[in-house]
């Protein structure tokens, strides 16, 4: 039986933020400050629109037709700050949610989004990354399980993404076009043994098999349900993943001093739409 196109996307929305909370010395506007101060990378506002509405850009123009966000539970009775935002977003996309009671890792959020996909294939995303449309097109029409592996030397000549950021990010190996090992945190003894492989940025196409390993994988050393630890239970049970190079950029908001240089990338997104 032909495997179908994934339709919905699932973005990773839940995270804390720490490192956005950081100070920085770099000029904000007091509305960039505030959704900085709170952690909130997703919605901090890049001429005039919440960085997750340039996500969601691209997943439209990738060809989906839904996504799902993964947000937290709110506090004090009121709702999270990204669900309220995200719903008030103009999107061709049709928007669900769902939650993930507490930050407890990448798997434990995919988890989350079980009721939302619904027993479909479905692709994975950070909601603090902008990924090309081609590569997530790519994702969209796989014919099974897979991950955009991305150059790492790519990344750093076309997106805002530091060498030593990239440093840190999930390292792959594969054989014939097949994922075989994936690190997460790699220390640098993996990287010397990987030499130039390319990187993981949490861009991944699963089937519903996913949720049995991520509900069965045990926590790492950080205390996290790791994503990368449920792929490794997952190809243990069987399951096999397709490693689509991408040699492309990604455009990153981790940390406040990411969010001038951000202003100018985003410019002529911005003017397009003007």
């Amino acid at each position: 039986m032909p495997v179908s196109d994934a339709d919905t996307v699932v973005i990773l929305a839940a995270g804390r933020g720490t490192r956005m909370r950081e100070a920085a010395d770099v000029a904000l506007s007091p509305e960039q400050a505030t959704a900085a101060d709170r952690g909130l990378k997703m919605l901090v506002p890049i001429h005039g629109r919440p960085f997750l509405a340039y996500v969601l850009d691209e997943v439209a123009a990738a060809g989906f037709a839904e996504v799902g966000i993964v947000v937290g539970p709110g506090e004090g009775g009121s709702p999270d700050p990204v669900r309220h935002a995200a719903g008030a977003l103009e999107t061709p996309l049709r928007v669900r949610f769902a939650v993930q009671p507490l930050p407890r890792g990448g798997a434990d959020a995919v988890l989350a989004a079980e009721s939302v996909v619904r027993n479909r294939s479905f692709v994975v995303i950070n909601a603090d990354n902008i990924y090309p449309a081609d590569v997530l097109r790519r994702l969209r029409v796989l014919d099974g399980p897979g991950l955009a592996a991305f150059d790492r030397h790519v990344l750093v000549s076309r997106s805002n993404i530091p060498p030593q950021r990239i440093a840190a990010y999930a390292v792959v190996r594969d054989e014939g076009g097949w994922l075989t090992e994936i690190v997460e945190k790699p220390e640098p003894a993996d990287l010397a043994r990987f030499g130039d492989a390319p990187v993981s940025m949490t861009c991944w196409r699963f089937d519903p098999l996913i949720f049995d390993a991520c509900r069965a994988v045990r926590p790492s050393v950080r205390g996290e349900v790791e994503l990368p630890d449920a792929v490794a239970l997952a190809i243990r049970r069987g399951t096999r993943f397709r490693v689509v190079p991408a040699c492309a950029g990604v455009l990153d908001l981790s940390r406040r001093e990411d969010i001038p240089m951000l202003e100018r990338l985003l410019e002529r997104s911005a003017e397009r739409r003007e």
